[in-house]
């Protein structure tokens, strides 16, 4: 079998409101318990598995693969949710998404100042 990523742990100071953050924006199915962690299934066997985390969060970057439908629904629940959002990483385009590669993709942040991302295309493909 070749290397997949299987899971990786996201740190958060409140695990219940960042996992449910991200499914619900993704239009995932609610996180299930897993020992300590919550755990957030992605369509492709890989999962987050969200562990709470008492000391400040240093925050991580997530990108998300979708396809042009979902991006639409998922940036639907974004402006809906009056969450603010980014065409670049920086932060330096807010309000706006991005074009690259000749798809579309956009930047947030959960909670904990994770920044979250969605394409359409993968990058330089």
């Amino acid at each position: 079998m070749p290397v997949q990523l299987n899971h990786t742990i996201v740190y958060a100071s409140n695990q219940q409101r960042s996992a449910n953050h991200l499914a619900r924006l993704l239009g995932l199915p609610e996180p299930v318990r897993f020992g300590p962690f919550l755990v957030v299934e992605l369509a492709n066997g890989v999962s987050l598995d969200f562990m709470e985390h008492s000391e400040r969060v240093q925050p991580q970057h997530y990108a998300f693969l979708v396809t042009e439908e979902e991006f639409d629904q998922i940036f639907g629940r974004i402006r809906a949710e009056g969450l603010e959002y980014w065409a670049d990483p920086y932060g330096r385009e807010p309000g706006r998404i991005n074009t690259n590669d000749g798809g579309r993709g956009v930047y947030w942040s959960d909670p904990d100042g994770h920044r979250l991302e969605i394409i359409t295309r993968p990058y330089g493909g």
